[in-house]
C-alpha cells in the first residue's frame, strides 16, 4: 500500500511536470504566434487583404502605407537636396567660362574652334593662362603657383592624351592606289595605333598605358574612345615647364593625320566651398578633316565635414537603408501571398515597387564604390616627402597631396555622376508612386483610371502614329541629311520632328536644302501629324476622361470618409461621457450634505461617488487634488474650488462638442460639393433622436424583465 501510494505520488508529480512543460510549450507557441501575427500585420498591405476584409482594417492599412511612404519620400528628398546646392552651378559656370569662352590671339575660343591650328592656339593661349595664375593683376608674384582664379587648387599636373588610328586602318580605292599611299579611318579600337610615332623615341610620342584603376572610356561627339591609354603628356605644375613642353610637341608634330582625339584632363579643388571640378576638354579630329570640340565639367562634393547637416545626412542614409529592408520584406510577403505571376498581373504598381527596390540597391552599390574610390585616392596621395615640399593642402577633415593622379579623379567623377543620375531617377519615380497611396478617394484616381481605361486605344493609336512618324523621320534624313545638322543622322531627325510638334523648328534651313521638297515635307508633316494624329490622341483621352468622370458621380464614397466619421463619433461619445461624469460628481457632492457652510468628509463623498460607479483610485485622486490641508475633509473654499474647476471643464467639453457637431454638419452639407437643404438635416436629426428614444425604452424594459426573472428564480 505504501509502495502504491508512493508510486501514485510520483505519477502525479510526473504528470504535473509534463502538464506544466506542455503548458509552457503552448504558452511559448502562443507568444510566438502572437509575435508572428503582429509582424504580418505590420507588413500587410491593402493588396493582400481578403476581399471581404473589414472596411476599418482596409482604411487603417491604407493610412499606414501612406504615412510610411511619406516618411520614405521625405528621406529621399532630404538626401537629394543635400547632394546638390546652387553654388555647384556657379562653380561650373566660372570654370567653363574660363576655358571655353576666352579667345586666343586670333579671337577664337575653344567653343568655336574648328581647325587643327585653332587647337594649338588654344593650348598656347587660354589653356596655359587659365591653368597657371602665378601673378596678380599688378604683376606681383602670387603666393600660390598652383591655383586657378587664385582660389582653386590644381590637384595633380594637367595631362593631355592623344588617341590615334593606324595608317593601314582603311583601304584605298584601286583607282587611287598609285597616287595615294596613306589612309586613316574613323576611330575604332581595332584601328587604334599604339606604335611609336617619332624616330627619336621621345616619351610623349610613345603609347603609354594608364597605370591605375581609372580606365574609363570617353564619350565624344563622333565616337567613344578607349580609356586604356594613349600618348600621354604631363604639363607639370610649373608654368614655364608646361610652356616648353607644349612648344616641343608643336615642333615635332605631335598631332597629325592619324590623330582622332586629344583629351585634356585636370582637376581643381576650392577649399572655400569644399567643391571639386573634374574637367575634360575634348578635341576630336574626324577623318573628314577639321576639328570638333566638346567638354565635361563635373562639380563634386566628395569630402564630408563635421557639420550638423552632414550628421543629418548620415541619419537619413541609415533611415534609407531601413526603408529598403522594410519594402523588400513587404514585397516578399506580397509575392508569397499571391504568387509571383499573379503578383505581376494584379497591378502595374508592382512593377514600379520592384523597380524602386532595385534602383535603391543600385544606389547603395554606387555609394559604396564612390566611398571606396575616394578613400583609395586620398590615402595613396599622402606622403611625408610631398608634405615637406609644400604639396599638401587641407581638404575637409584631411590633409591630401596636390600630386594626385588626374585619371583617378576622372573615374571618381564618372562614379559620382552615375550616383547622381540614379538618385535623380529614384527621386522622380518615388514621387510618381505616391499616386498609388492616394487612390483611396476615387476623385484622386481619375488620372490613373483614365489612362488604364484608354490604354488599349492609345496602344493602337501609338502603332499608327509611329509608323507615320518614322516614315517622316527617314524622309527628312534622306532629303536634308547632307546639309542640315538637325537631320544629319536618323536619331537627330527623330528628335527634330519631336521638337517640331512643340513648335521648335527651322523652316529656313530645310527650305534652303531643298526648295521644292522642303516646304512640301514641312506642310505635310504639320497636317498629318500635328493636326490629325495629335488631335486623335487628345480625343481618345478626353472621351475616356468624360466616361470616368460620369461614372464617379454614381459611385459611393470610399470608406475613408466613413472611417473619419466614426472617429468623430467616438470623440463626441467620449466627450459626452466625460460631461455626464462631471455632472454626476457635482450631484454626488450636493447629496453629501454640502450647503456651503459646513465641511464634507472623505467617507461621505466616497459613499456617494461609489453609487455612481467611480473606482476607489479615481475617488482618491479627485479628493487629494482639492484636499490642500490633507485633513481628509473639504471645507467651503476647497469645495468651491472643486465646483469651479468641474464647471469650467464641463463648459469646455460642451464647447468642443458643439464645434465637432458643426464640423460634422458642414461636412454633410458639403458632401460631393452639393449643399443639402437645412430642413432635410433637421428631419434626419429628429428621426435619429426618435430612434434613440425607442431603443432606450426597449432597453429599460428588457432590464426590468431580466431583474424580475432573477428575483423569481431566487
Amino acid at each position: 500500500m505504501i509502495h502504491s501510494a508512493t508510486s501514485d505520488r510520483q505519477f502525479d508529480a510526473e504528470s504535473s511536470s509534463v502538464a506544466s512543460s506542455s503548458d509552457g510549450m503552448i504558452n511559448k507557441k502562443t507568444k510566438w504566434q502572437t509575435i508572428q501575427g503582429n509582424l504580418e500585420d505590420f507588413w500587410i498591405t491593402k493588396q493582400i487583404l481578403p476581399k471581404d476584409a473589414d472596411k476599418t482594417k482596409v482604411v487603417k492599412t491604407t493610412l499606414r502605407e501612406l504615412l510610411t511612404y511619406i516618411a520614405f519620400l521625405v528621406t529621399i528628398t532630404y538626401i537629394t537636396f543635400s547632394m546638390m546646392n546652387p553654388t555647384m552651378y556657379y562653380q561650373t559656370k566660372i570654370m567653363s567660362n574660363l576655358f571655353l569662352d576666352q579667345p586666343d590671339s586670333k579671337g577664337i575660343t575653344f567653343r568655336m574652334a574648328t581647325q587643327m591650328d585653332h587647337f594649338w592656339d588654344f593650348v598656347e593661349g587660354p589653356l596655359i593662362h587659365g591653368l597657371y595664375w602665378d601673378k596678380w593683376y599688378n604683376n606681383e608674384t602670387a603666393s600660390s603657383f598652383k591655383s586657378i582664379l587664385y582660389e582653386n587648387y590644381l590637384l595633380g599636373a594637367p595631362r593631355m592624351r592623344q588617341i590615334r588610328v593606324r595608317n593601314d586602318s582603311c583601304e584605298i580605292h584601286k583607282d587611287f592606289q598609285r597616287a595615294i599611299f596613306s589612309c586613316y579611318n574613323h576611330y575604332s579600337k581595332i584601328y587604334e595605333d599604339r606604335d611609336d610615332i617619332h624616330e627619336k623615341h621621345i616619351p610623349e610620342f610613345e603609347w603609354q598605358e594608364i597605370r591605375s584603376f581609372a580606365k574609363n572610356d570617353v564619350w565624344g561627339q563622333l565616337s567613344t574612345y578607349s580609356g586604356e591609354g594613349g600618348y600621354i603628356v604631363n604639363l607639370s605644375l610649373n608654368k614655364t615647364i608646361a610652356i616648353k613642353t607644349i612648344e616641343k610637341l608643336k615642333e615635332f608634330l605631335w598631332i597629325d593625320r592619324g590623330t582622332r582625339a586629344v583629351l585634356i584632363d585636370f582637376t581643381t579643388y576650392n577649399p572655400n566651398i569644399n567643391l571639386y571640378v573634374v574637367t575634360k576638354l575634348i578635341a576630336e579630329f574626324p577623318a573628314t578633316g577639321g576639328m570638333f570640340t566638346s567638354w565635361q565639367f563635373r562639380t563634386l562634393n566628395l569630402l564630408e565635414n563635421s557639420s550638423q547637416a552632414q550628421i543629418g545626412l548620415y541619419v537619413c542614409f541609415i533611415m534609407f537603408l531601413i526603408f529598403i529592408v522594410y519594402y523588400t520584406i513587404e514585397e516578399f510577403f506580397e509575392i508569397t501571398a499571391l504568387g509571383f505571376i499573379p503578383y505581376l498581373r494584379s497591378s502595374g504598381w508592382n512593377y514600379l515597387d520592384l523597380f524602386i527596390i532595385l534602383i535603391s540597391l543600385a544606389l547603395v552599390f554606387f555609394l559604396v564604390c564612390r566611398k571606396y574610390i575616394i578613400t583609395k585616392i586620398f590615402d595613396e596621395a599622402y606622403t611625408e616627402e610631398l608634405a615637406e615640399h609644400g604639396y599638401m593642402v587641407e581638404m575637409g577633415n584631411r590633409t591630401v597631396s596636390l600630386q594626385i593622379d588626374t585619371y583617378q579623379f576622372d573615374t571618381l567623377g564618372f562614379w559620382s555622376a552615375q550616383f547622381s543620375n540614379i538618385l535623380a531617377v529614384l527621386s522622380f519615380v518615388s514621387w510618381i508612386k505616391i499616386f498609388k497611396y492616394i487612390s483611396f478617394n476615387k476623385t484622386m484616381s481619375q488620372l490613373s483610371s483614365t489612362l488604364s481605361r484608354c490604354a488599349k486605344d492609345i496602344a493602337g493609336f501609338g502603332l499608327m502614329f509611329f509608323i507615320v512618324f518614322f516614315a517622316f523621320a527617314q524622309l527628312g534624313y534622306l532629303l536634308f541629311g547632307t546639309q542640315v545638322k538637325d537631320y544629319s543622322s536618323f536619331g537627330r531627325a527623330v528628335f527634330t520632328l519631336l521638337r517640331l510638334i512643340l513648335g521648335d523648328f527651322d523652316f529656313q534651313a530645310i527650305e534652303n536644302a531643298n526648295r521644292v521638297l522642303g516646304p512640301i515635307f514641312f506642310l505635310s508633316y504639320i497636317f498629318f501629324v500635328f493636326f490629325v494624329l495629335m488631335n486623335m490622341f487628345l480625343a481618345i483621352i478626353n472621351d475616356t476622361y468624360a466616361e470616368v468622370k460620369s461614372e464617379l458621380k454614381d459611385d459611393e464614397e470610399f470608406a475613408m470618409m466613413d472611417y473619419f466619421k466614426a472617429i468623430s463619433n467616438q470623440i463626441l461619445h467620449k466627450l459626452g461621457t466625460q460631461k455626464e461624469q462631471i455632472e454626476e460628481i457635482q450631484q454626488a457632492i450636493k447629496q453629501s450634505g454640502f450647503d456651503g457652510s459646513r465641511r464634507v468628509s472623505f467617507s461621505t463623498i466616497r459613499q456617494e461617488l461609489k453609487k455612481r460607479n467611480l473606482s476607489d483610485q479615481e475617488i482618491e485622486m479627485l479628493f487629494a487634488k482639492y484636499d490642500i490641508d490633507q485633513n481628509r475633509e473639504l471645507d467651503e473654499t476647497e469645495l468651491h474650488a472643486m465646483f469651479e474647476d468641474l464647471e469650467g471643464k464641463k463648459k469646455s467639453i460642451e464647447k468642443e462638442m458643439e464645434e465637432n457637431k458643426n464640423k460634422r454638419r458642414d461636412s454633410v452639407l458639403s458632401l460631393h460639393g452639393r449643399h443639402l437643404p437645412q430642413f432635410d438635416f433637421g428631419k434626419i436629426s429628429k428621426r435619429v433622436d426618435r430612434m434613440e428614444y425607442v431603443l432606450a425604452t426597449i432597453s429599460n424594459k428588457m432590464d426590468s424583465l431580466f431583474a424580475n426573472r432573477i428575483e423569481n428564480d431566487d
